[in-house]
């Protein structure tokens, strides 16, 4: 009966362990499908509230400026502690396109769509440390939090976060 009880005991503690895993990756379409395809780059971003925002103008394959991503803060309305960052890639050519990393038809109802923000909490759509795999036309955005912090601990201000961002023009997904 002992070797029943701790059998289960075991299966529990497995499933409970299995609910707790994050997904390793999450992929989304924009609703931009052109033939442009980007100067190939990656980096690393440090967001603090004493420096909150961040810009990067991204090339195109030919070396112009095409793209401008923009990262900011986001928190409760009239308060200055942030909550999460919001990602934003912007055409430049196309100033009705504000954020590209927007998915297509349906996919504002669907909270997983939003990929491009930058949310730690816990009972978000996309867990934060979900690495985020957005194409527009035809290259990638990977987006990866690497690491956070809040003040206080157990709040959910954020004091910093650290993201890691990547533009290819092949799909980071074929090297699983």
């Amino acid at each position: 009966m002992r070797k029943v009880s701790g059998f289960f005991f075991s299966l529990l503690i497995a499933a409970a362990l299995t609910a707790q895993e994050q997904p390793t990756s999450a992929y989304l379409e924009s609703f931009r499908k052109g033939a442009t395809h980007v100067t190939e780059e990656s980096f690393q971003v440090k967001l603090t509230p004493a420096d909150p925002t961040y810009r990067e103008r991204i090339k195109d394959s030919a070396g112009n400026d095409r793209y401008e991503l923009t990262i900011t803060p986001a928190g409760p309305e009239g308060d200055t502690k942030i909550t999460s960052w919001r990602v934003q890639l912007r055409d430049l050519r196309h100033s009705i396109y504000t954020n590209v990393l927007v998915g297509g038809p349906g996919a504002a109802q669907d909270p997983k769509n939003d990929l491009w923000w930058l949310n730690p909490n816990q009972f978000g759509a996309v867990p934060i440390k979900t690495k985020r795999i957005i194409k527009v036309d035809q290259f990638y955005v990977v987006i990866q939090v690497k690491s956070m912090h809040f003040t206080p601990l157990d709040s959910p201000y954020l004091d910093t976060m650290v993201a890691q961002f990547g533009f290819t023009n092949s799909d980071p997904r074929a090297g699983k």
